[in-house]
C-alpha cells in the first residue's frame, strides 16, 4: 500500500522523502488549503522544488487544494490549480464539486484525488464523483468501520485512502462550525482551525485553563499534558456528563490494523501531521514505512513505537472499532 505522508513546509518534505514516503501532501501558503497557518505551506518556487527533489528521489507530490472557495474568490483556487499543474505534482486533492468541474475541464490531465473535506462515504457518493469529475481516488472520512470500508470497495473502481496516524479531525461537520463561531475564521473556507491569535492561555489555582476565542475550552491540571486548544476536543456539559463529548484528546493510530485495511482493499494509508515539526514527520514515516514493508512481507505489526508522540500519549483507533459516542 503507498504511504501518503504529511509536509507543512519544504524541510518537513525533504524529511518526508528521505523517511521513505512513497508520496508527500503539501499545500500552497493561502486559504486554498486546510493547513493555512503562518509558518507553513509552499510558495509556487518551493512547490517547484519540491516536485523535482521528491522525483528525483522516486516520491510522489499530492497537492490539497482542498477548501471551499469564497464566492467571488474563485480565481484564487483556480491559480492554485494551474500552479500545481505546472510544477508537475502527480495529484490534487479537491473536495468542491465547482472546483473539481474546473479541473477536469481545465486541466484534464492533472490527475484528481478527492479530499476527506468532501465527506464521500458511501459507494453511491464516490462513483458519482468518478464519473462526473474523473476522480481517481477517494480519501475516506474518519468515520467508517473496516467492514464499511470493505463494502465501499467491492462497489467502487476508485482508489481508497484511509487515515492511520494522527489527528481524529472529521472536518465537514458541525465541530468545524463551533470553531468558525468562536474566531471568524472557517476551517473549512479559510484553512484556519483554532488560530493561534485567539488562543490564550492562563494558570487559575492548580489549572491551565485554556480558551478559544474568548470560550473556555478545557482545564488541564498542573502537570498533565494539555490538548491541542480545537472546541472539538474542549469539554461540554451533557445531560449528566461533563467532559470530551466530541473527541478525545488523543491521537489515532490504527498501525495494527493495517494488515485488515489491506485485505478491505485500501490503496494508500496516509498520516495527519501537516504542522508538525520535520522531526515528527521523519519519525512517524519511518514507523510505518516498517509496518508497510512488514505487512507486505506477511510479518507481525511493529508496535508502540509511536507511543510518545501521540498527543497526551494516548491513541486510539477511533471508528475503525466503532467507540463512538
Amino acid at each position: 500500500m503507498e504511504l501518503v505522508c504529511p509536509a507543512g513546509t519544504p524541510a518537513a518534505l525533504r524529511a518526508a522523502v528521505d523517511a521513505g514516503a512513497h508520496s508527500v501532501y503539501c499545500g500552497f501558503a493561502d486559504e486554498t488549503n486546510a493547513r493555512n497557518f503562518p509558518g507553513l505551506n509552499f510558495s509556487p518556487d518551493d512547490m517547484a522544488q519540491a516536485v523535482a527533489y521528491a522525483h528525483a528521489r522516486g516520491a510522489k507530490v499530492l497537492v490539497a487544494i482542498n477548501t471551499f472557495p469564497r464566492a467571488g474568490a474563485e480565481p484564487i483556487w483556480h491559480r492554485a490549480l494551474s500552479c500545481a499543474e505546472q510544477s508537475g505534482v502527480d495529484a490534487v486533492i479537491l473536495a468542491d464539486i465547482g472546483l473539481l468541474a474546473h479541473a477536469a475541464a481545465r486541466h484534464p490531465k492533472l490527475r484528481r484525488h478527492l479530499s476527506v473535506q468532501a465527506a464521500a462515504a458511501n459507494p453511491d457518493a464516490i462513483n458519482l464523483y468518478a464519473e462526473a469529475f474523473g476522480v481517481r481516488r477517494v480519501v475516506l472520512p474518519r468515520v467508517l468501520t473496516v467492514e464499511e470500508i470493505s463494502a465501499i470497495n467491492r462497489e467502487v473502481e476508485v482508489e481508497t485512502e484511509v487515515f492511520v496516524f494522527g489527528g481524529l479531525c472529521v472536518m465537514a461537520e458541525g465541530r468545524c462550525s463551533l470553531s468558525s463561531y468562536a474566531t471568524g475564521q472557517s476551517p473549512n473556507m479559510n484553512g484556519v482551525c483554532s488560530p493561534a491569535e485567539h488562543v490564550a492561555y492562563s494558570e487559575e489555582g492548580h489549572e491551565l485553563a485554556a480558551r478559544l476565542g474568548g470560550f473556555t475550552i478545557h482545564r488541564t491540571p498542573k502537570g498533565a499534558p494539555a490538548p491541542y486548544p480545537t472546541l472539538c476536543k474542549g469539554c461540554f456539559t451533557s445531560g449528566p456528563q461533563t467532559g470530551h463529548i466530541f473527541e478525545d484528546p488523543v491521537s489515532l493510530d490504527a498501525t495494527r490494523l493495517i494488515p485488515r485495511l489491506a485485505k478491505a482493499g485500501v490503496s494508500a494509508l496516509k498520516i495527519e501531521g501537516r504542522q508538525r515539526s520535520r522531526s515528527y514527520v521523519a519519525q512517524v514515516v519511518r514507523a510505518f514505512r516498517a509496518a508497510v514493508e512488514a505487512q507486505a512481507a506477511g510479518d507481525p505489526m511493529p508496535e508502540g513505537a509511536l507511543a510518545r508522540l501521540t498527543e497526551g500519549q494516548a491513541a486510539t483507533t477511533g471508528a475503525y472499532a466503532k467507540r463512538w459516542r
